[in-house]
């Protein structure tokens, strides 16, 4: 019985009290027919009572047939009224006691706790918190699993779903049109859809929204549906479900840095059902699907995990890593490739990528036609795991945390590379993102938080310490010098790392606001003073160099940083004058922050024609806005207002989004320079460089002297940018470095005589070698995996010739176990029993 419905029967009871007092008052007074009416009401409530208990808890209950006694004794008092004195209202509040007494003893109440999932492949979820429910006996669960249809393109509906069969055997399914909320009212119900009709993807039965859920229970707790190797994205910072649960389950303390602080109160940080399922199933694995033992036969098998967000940052470089991916296991006839779309991919494309769906779809054809692996559209991936040997993939996903505590290898793969290495492709991811206008060269930060350093100043380095404890994840940007220390600066770490006789002699700790990557987007210098350029870090911070005084600049950051069709845009940044300026990535404001002062200042540039700026540089005096969106690039003095715009260029100046392949007008021209009366446009995304003459404004095409690559070498050189002006080597201001990005290479050049020379960036690749991770410690964003890249790639993997690091379990499993609570696989039990104590007021 369920405590709502015993508390139903205890409140008549005590109406049945009332009605004996006044049946006791109305026979003093003498109104016998009063007293009969009344206890005919009461024989009425009797039955009422007794057909209620028997409709709950069956026929035959002790209750039920002191009930009935009590209705036969009001009967008689009935019949013998006149006859009657006083005592018979003493004789029935004896009979309501044994009722009422009976009813605590004999029902205890029930829990009535139910989940609603709606895709089976998202039941791991749940089933560990549901194993628990099922198991208490003060409990009654049930499982309703819910329908969910397709969003269209336009966000109607489309295809109808409905996943009850495909969850496990041994779950007892209740069929949603079976389980009337209003009238079940259930204690506790659970969710792991958290979207409501927020989901441009698909969207349950409104019925199910957690807002309708909460108006019938008392209690509902979301819990995600993914789970992570240390990160969260932005999305998941705010759901409409987190504004109607009364809980939210996290997998680890960690977590709540993640989530937004008006929620911080529901968050719960006991694990993740998901880890409980995997475990579980990895201890015992199933029997491999008949379908797929003669593929699996002696044979290491790899699961590929193709996942939503990876399909739809770059469809078109998606879709090519795939058949790369396909025509690599097809030249390894000793492994075994197990492709597992992600349930919704398919989905997703209909409604978002439309124009790709069909060659999704022919690369699954070529997949299956071609008996390449195995496809499996199975709904338990906890099976699929344990059948699994390693996982290859994006790193973004849940399932590399379920490999990750499983103990099977995890090799991420780089959606950019779709071809096998040649010789020099390091050169592409080591000196990736090395050179910055505002850095001093001496020192390079290349991937892995490696720092190189070159004794001679002439780009030939040598490696010097790692920044970090851990293999990836670009936690420090660039090195600015002053005097006798370099300081090497943040970009997804949250300190400085002071370097005093090229050694780490300390490091600066800033306020840790952030639990993401993505903290600064860079650094410079002014006088004494670094500042930090945030990027999701919540202010512009200031370090004095000669006093450590650190200072946290947050309040005009709506100035400076946007959220612009659906991505987050910082404003072009540079130093003059004493002033650090930041302009808005939207419009024509600027913030100024005098570096010694600190005092702040919002100004207007008063250009007419703005669409936001990207890129700003400083020629000494005036300011140059290099603009997101348009070509019309924008002059403009601070100190005395005057402002000049240029738009007047080449009719052929077009560009090209490097993400998506499509011509736009977006980002044309990255760092200007400046030599004489000229400007000199690099090109971001544009096809040209750009001469301008700052005067007449006249512009021409300018063809640098040596030949630079309109397309990028191979996806081990990406970069979301072609090239770059980077500073004058020389005081005449006529030689200016060029950094040409697409090829990783450097020119030092005469803007004057279009004369040039190849400045040769050299490394020693057997100590590149020898300090490549492999196996590692990734970042406290991923925990432990190998990084597909220039000296690992997929076939190396495949072949097991791994550079650097060899896999290790233990290690895995340790870091893993770091960043999941109740890691022994008793989430379930622990979110299971943190519910129940709080409905008993424990």
């Amino acid at each position: 019985m369920r405590k709502h419905q015993q508390e139903k029967i205890q409140n008549l009871v005590t109406t049945l009290y009332e009605a004996t007092d006044e049946i006791k008052r109305q026979f003093m007074q003498g109104n016998i027919p009063i007293v009969i009416e009344l206890l005919i009401e009461c024989q009425n409530m009797a039955v009422h009572i007794g057909e209620f208990i028997e409709s709950v808890e069956g026929e035959d209950t002790r209750t039920v047939e002191l009930l009935t006694q009590y209705h036969t004794s009001l009967y008689h008092i009935a019949v013998d009224i006149e006859t009657s004195n006083v005592n018979f209202v003493e004789q029935l509040k004896i009979e309501l006691r044994m009722i009422e007494n009976n009813i605590q003893n004999e029902f205890k109440p029930k829990i009535e706790v139910v989940f609603f999932p709606y895709k089976a492949s998202m039941w791991d979820s749940l089933e560990s918190v549901w194993m628990a429910a099922n198991e208490d006996e003060q409990c009654d669960a049930y499982v309703v699993p819910i329908p969910y249809r397709d969003r269209n393109p336009d966000g109607s509906y489309g295809e109808f779903h409905y996943e009850g069969g495909d969850l496990p055997d041994y779950v007892p399914v209740t069929h949603y049109e079976s389980y009337d909320l209003s009238i079940r009212r259930p204690d506790v119900a659970y969710i792991h859809n958290p979207y409501d009709n927020h989901n441009f993807i698909t969207s349950v039965d409104p019925r199910f929204y957690s807002y309708e859920l909460k108006k019938y229970t008392d209690t509902l707790v979301y819990i995600p549906y993914y789970s992570t190797s240390g990160g969260m994205s932005e999305g998941q910072k705010i759901s409409s479900a987190y504004f109607h649960a009364d809980y939210i389950v996290t997998q680890a303390e960690k977590y709540r840095g993640f989530f937004d602080p008006a929620f911080s109160e529901k968050l719960l940080p006991l694990g993740s059902p998901k880890f409980d399922r995997v475990m579980r199933i990895c201890n015992n694995p199933p029997e491999a699907p008949s379908a797929w033992k003669a593929k699996m036969a002696g044979k290491k098998v790899y699961f590929y995990n193709t996942s939503i967000s990876g399909i739809l940052s770059n469809a078109e470089l998606f879709l090519k890593k795939m058949q790369y991916v396909f025509n690599v296991f097809a030249a390894h006839d000793d492994v075994c490739l197990l492709w597992r779309p992600h349930p919704l991919l398919e989905s997703s494309l209909d409604s978002m990528r439309p124009q790709f769906k069909q060659k999704y779809s022919e690369l699954k054809r070529f997949f299956i036609e071609n008996d390449i692996g195995i496809y499996d559209e199975t709904p338990d991936i906890a099976n699929t795991i344990a059948l699994s040997d390693a996982y290859i993939g994006d790193s973004g996903t849940s399932i590399v945390s379920l490999f990750g505590i499983a103990g099977k290898p995890i090799f991420i793969l780089n959606n950019q590379i779709n071809t096998e290495p040649d010789e020099d492709d390091w050169r592409g991811e080591i000196i990736n993102r090395g050179f910055n206008v505002y850095s001093d060269d001496q020192w390079l930060v290349t991937r892995g938080n490696k720092l190189y350093y070159s004794p001679d100043n002439d780009f030939k380095y040598q490696y010097l310490l790692d920044l970090s404890k851990y293999a990836y994840g670009d936690y420090y940007s660039y090195a600015l010098s002053f005097g006798n220390e370099t300081y090497i600066c943040p970009r997804n770490a949250q300190d400085i790392v002071v370097l005093h006789e090229n050694k780490i002699s300390k490091r600066i700790k800033l306020e840790r606001y952030i639990e993401r990557p993505g903290s600064f987007a860079g650094a410079v210098k002014c006088g004494e003073h670094i500042f930090l350029i945030p990027f999701l870090y919540p202010a512009v911070v200031r370090y004095n160099t000669s006093t450590g005084e650190i200072k946290y600049f947050d309040t005009n950051l709506d100035v400076i940083i946007e959220n612009k069709n659906g991505e987050r845009l910082l404003g072009g940044y540079c130093v003059q004058n004493g002033y650090l300026f930041i302009a808005s990535p939207v419009d024509n404001r600027v913030l100024a922050i005098e570096a010694e002062s600190g005092k702040e200042q919002v100004l207007i540039t008063g250009a007419k024609n703005t669409s936001g700026c990207m890129i700003l540089n400083s020629d000494g005096s005036n300011l140059w806005f290099m603009p997101f969106w348009g070509a019309n690039v924008t002059c403009w003095n601070p100190e005395t207002g005057e402002v000049q715009e240029y738009s007047n260029y080449p009719e052929n100046l077009k560009c090209k989004n490097i993400n998506s392949g499509i011509e736009c007008m977006e980002r044309p021209f990255s760092h200007p320079t400046f030599c004489g009366d000229y400007v000199y446009f690099a090109p971001y995304w544009s096809n040209m460089y750009i001469k301008l003459n700052r005067f007449t404004g006249e512009s021409i095409e300018w063809r640098p002297p040596m030949d630079t690559p309109d397309d990028i070498e191979n996806g081990y050189y990406f970069s979301w940018c072609k090239s770059i002006f980077h500073y004058s080597i020389d005081k005449a201001k006529k030689f200016y470095n060029l950094v040409s990005l697409y090829d990783r290479k450097f020119y030092n050049i005469d803007l004057e005589t279009c004369s040039y020379e190849e400045l040769n960036i050299e490394f020693n690749i057997n100590e590149l070698k020898v300090n490549e991770p492999g196996f590692s410690k990734n970042s406290e964003w991923l925990q432990y995996c190998c990084e597909e890249n220039a000296f690992n790639s997929l076939a190396d993997f495949l072949e097991e010739n791994i550079t650097g690091n060899p896999f290790n379990k233990g290690k895995q499993v340790a870091a893993y176990g770091e960043i999941i609570a109740n890691n022994n696989g008793t989430c379930g039990e622990k979110v299971h029993e943190f519910i129940i104590e709080r409905l008993s007021g424990k």
